[in-house]
This record gives structure tokens, sequence and C-alpha cells, in this order.
């Protein structure tokens, strides 16, 4: 099961196994690249010191879940333990003898990575998201932007990433929301400077949807879903997204 997990987490992470504990070379640890914290080390302890009958030793992996009260549920489950030898954060011990099968290990894997993760690694980790993003149409003809093609170069945002959605606002005179789109790149570099802007980087969008000027104006996102200023990317309230989709 080590060559298992391995080749999982190699193909997911792009993360090879290292070993560096002296006294204990042969407990491979599993690490993020970037803040170097581990998110999973396998140990050879004797099952007795795990409260199981028998003298012979087996493997644990011993990883770092987010929610105390899942690992303590975890931990009254066949093949879960208390974390062995690391009894803070919330880490447990889960058998790797075959009680517990190779996918639900693979799963708390998944969990103690994102748990252990960089704010920027998590960053790229979380789930899709919906923003609604401001245009100035007397700096950019939004209104036309689309006519001819069904992507464009835009502004990007803090912490607007690819795969993200991206409801265009145009201002005034307009004011209100004109189009859905796709985020399909990110980070593409760019410079541009004046008295009124400034882009260090531009994010690809695909037009999903077009919305009628009166459909999500400023008076009905003001007056129904309490957005009273969109000054720069901003999430979209769930009550305003599910009316969005319709």
């Amino acid at each position: 099961m080590r060559e298992e997990i391995f080749k999982y987490v190699k193909k997911k992470y792009s993360v090879a196994p290292d070993y560096p504990l002296p006294t204990a070379q042969g407990f491979p640890v599993l690490r993020h690249e970037d803040n170097r914290k581990w998110f999973a080390i396998i140990m050879e302890v004797p099952r007795e010191k795990l409260g199981l009958d028998g003298t012979d030793r087996v493997d644990i992996i011993n990883v770092k879940m987010g929610d105390p009260l899942l690992a303590d549920k975890l931990s009254q489950q066949t093949g879960y333990f208390h974390g062995y030898h690391i009894s803070r954060g919330n880490w447990i011990s889960i058998l790797m003898d075959g009680t517990v099968p190779l996918e639900d290990i693979c799963k708390c894997i998944d969990e103690s990575y994102v748990v252990t993760a960089s704010k920027q690694e998590k960053q790229k980790l979380r789930p899709p998201k919906e923003w609604i993003v401001p245009a100035n149409p007397k700096y950019y003809d939004i209104e036309h932007a689309f006519d001819h093609t069904e992507e464009i170069d835009w502004k990007q945002g803090n912490g607007i990433r690819t795969g993200d959605t991206v409801f265009m606002y145009v201002a005034s005179p307009v004011s209100a929301i004109l189009y859905k789109c796709k985020v399909t790149k990110t980070d593409i570099p760019y410079d541009y400077r004046d008295d009124n802007l400034t882009i260090t980087a531009l994010m690809r969008i695909r037009l999903l949807k077009r919305y009628k000027p009166g459909k999500f104006s400023f008076d009905k996102l003001k007056g129904e879903y309490g957005i009273y200023a969109i000054r720069g990317p901003r999430g979209v309230p769930h009550s305003l997204s599910e009316e969005l989709k319709k």
C-alpha cells in the first residue's frame, strides 16, 4: 500500500516521499514543496502499541484533519486511531494493512494536504468562486466587447483564479450586470499605468450568458440583495447567485 500511496500523491500533487528522520530512516514523509510542512508520515509500529492483538509490526499513516470533531469521529472507527506520537493538531493514524480501503485513506490525505497547505496553495485548491467585477464604459467599450468574440482579456482581480465565474457589472450610465463569464486563464503578464488605472496582470474570460440591462440593475442589486457599492471584485450573495443562474 505504500507504493500505491506514493503513486497517488505523485500523480495528484507532484510530491515524492523523503526520509528526513535520522533515527527512523524507514519512515517516509510527504510534505508540501513551498512551506515544507508535512501532510503525511508513514510509520511502522508494533500492533500492541495501537491496542491491537499480536506482536508483529504494521504500517500506519499519520494525517491531519481540519475539524477536531471529524478527527474524533474517525478515531472511533475500525482502523483509525488518535495520532500515534502526533497527538496535537487533529492528527489521526490509519492502518495500512487493508482494514481501511485505499480510497478512504486517499481522501484523508487530500484533507491533510489542504489543512497543512500555505495560504497561496489553499487559494489554488479552493472550489470555484463567483465574483461581481466592475467595468467602467468611460475607459473601455465593455457593452460591445463580446460582439465579435467570445473571449476577452480583462484586469485580474485579487483572489480570482482559473475556473471562477465573473459577472461583469457595467458602471454608469448602464449600472447593471450584463455578462456571465468563465475565467479560462489567469496571471497573464501585463503592465499598464495611468492616472486612473494600474494593471499588473490580466485574466482571460469567456462569455457564457448575456443579461438585459434592466434584469440586474444597480437599484435591484441594492434593494433586493444589499449590494450598495461595486468598486472592485466582490463575492456574490447566495440569493443573487441563484437568480443569476436562472
